[in-house]
């Protein structure tokens, strides 16, 4: 049986998970890292992804993570994510919608910069949860 680690991630909505994992992977504004037991101490500001975690007993569970803190320090994960949306609790018909109204908003070529990087950054959310969703379009 693979090395584990007690991880704990919270979200704005509250305590999320809290347990022993064997790794978890996500985006950081850096790019990908997948932190395993023994992980040397680490911090980083989290990005916009994908998340995975794999359980204890090998199982593999998948989360919209969006902004916040990794960090890593004497065999303790936490993560503390603007957003942290379970696969299974994605609501995809809500993440299509949005994904919509930002795609329509990009297309007026009157949108100053301000409301452009908005609209930008609501159509990559709606697309990072439809991608965890298995939704993708």
């Amino acid at each position: 049986m693979a090395a584990t680690f007690h991880l704990q991630v919270v979200s704005m909505d509250g305590l999320e998970y809290d347990g022993t994992v064997q790794r978890i992977t996500l985006r950081s504004i850096d790019g990908d890292v997948a932190i395993l037991a023994r992980h040397m101490n680490y911090c980083t500001a989290i990005g916009m992804g994908t998340a995975k975690v794999i359980l204890e007993d090998g199982s593999e569970r998948s989360a919209a993570c969006i902004g916040g803190m990794l960090s890593m320090m004497n065999d303790e994960c936490r993560v503390i994510s603007t957003t942290w949306e379970w696969k299974e609790d994605i609501d995809v018909e809500r993440a299509q919608s949005a994904k919509a109204r930002a795609e329509e908003r990009l297309k007026d070529q009157q949108l100053d910069k301000e409301a452009r990087v908005r609209a930008e950054a609501k159509l990559y959310r709606a697309l990072v949860r439809l991608g965890t969703a298995g939704k993708q379009q």
